[in-house]
């Protein structure tokens, strides 16, 4: 079967470091197969550059390329992981492009993911608000049986839901105000919706939403755009549970 190729002009954002002002260049690239991946389409460029020797390679974050990671950042046309609905920048294929579009590629943009060149930015922060949530407890020794702890199906269901967010940032790429209350819920959601969650519920949210405003993210006004970009479709119920958690918690606190 023969594949169709197409020929794009790429804007891509181009940064040395974090202290550069950056600006954007045009890249022409020609013969891309709509079967490749939009980060398949970068090597393609990143090896014409070393070819050429005139420009450095793009740096661009990648890992898995099968949409588990969340590595694969990439602001394309004004959108998170581009212009399909519910997927990562590395599912995204050439044939959602048209030949001889032209498509704007920067990184995420928001003051609580500084960028370290070109379209890598330090996402660290996500890593510091899942290490204030801590550790669960549990009960060391032979192993129980997988249905030894009775839970009821719908909140099995929306706590696997919420944790399969995969920390990408998206949701705060997204957000007018930069804001990780998506992320944050869903890493809140899928332990307090299970009893092993129970012992630190309180002092899970109180810790993990002071370090998401110590970190600077931005606050949720609820436009539902970090929903409709999530990769893995997170949804805003998440968010009014996180609400509804950290109420309580606070609340309990005061006692």
């Amino acid at each position: 079967m023969e594949h169709t190729t197409i020929n794009l002009t790429l804007k891509v954002w181009r940064q040395k470091n974090a202290s550069d002002k950056g600006s954007f260049q045009t890249y022409n690239v020609k013969g891309i197969s709509t079967e490749m991946s939009f980060l398949e389409m970068f090597d393609v460029l990143n090896e014409q550059l070393i070819a050429e020797g005139k420009d450095e390679p793009i740096a661009f974050d990648h890992d898995c390329r099968e949409g588990i990671c969340g590595m694969c950042s990439m602001y394309i046309n004004g959108r998170p992981h581009g212009p399909w609905h519910g997927t990562t920048t590395c599912q995204l294929h050439m044939r959602a492009f048209k030949d001889g579009e032209t498509v704007v590629v920067e990184p995420w943009r928001a003051r609580a993911f500084p960028v370290i060149r070109d379209l890598v930015v330090d996402r660290r922060a996500f890593d510091r608000i899942i290490q204030a949530g801590g550790y669960i407890s549990v009960n060391t020794g032979n192993a129980v049986d997988a249905n030894a702890i009775p839970i009821n199906k719908k909140d099995a269901d929306n706590a696997f839901a919420a944790a399969s967010c995969i920390g990408c940032g998206a949701c705060v790429a997204a957000c007018k105000n930069s804001s990780a209350m998506l992320f944050v819920s869903a890493k809140v959601s899928q332990l307090a919706l299970l009893p092993q969650g129970g012992p630190e519920r309180q002092t899970r949210v109180l810790d993990m939403v002071a370090q998401m405003d110590k970190e600077g993210f931005g606050s949720c006004t609820n436009t539902g755009a970090c929903e409709a970009e999530c990769p893995k479709e997170i949804s805003l119920e998440n968010i009014a549970r996180l609400n509804r958690e950290f109420t309580a918690a606070s609340l309990a606190s005061e006692e």
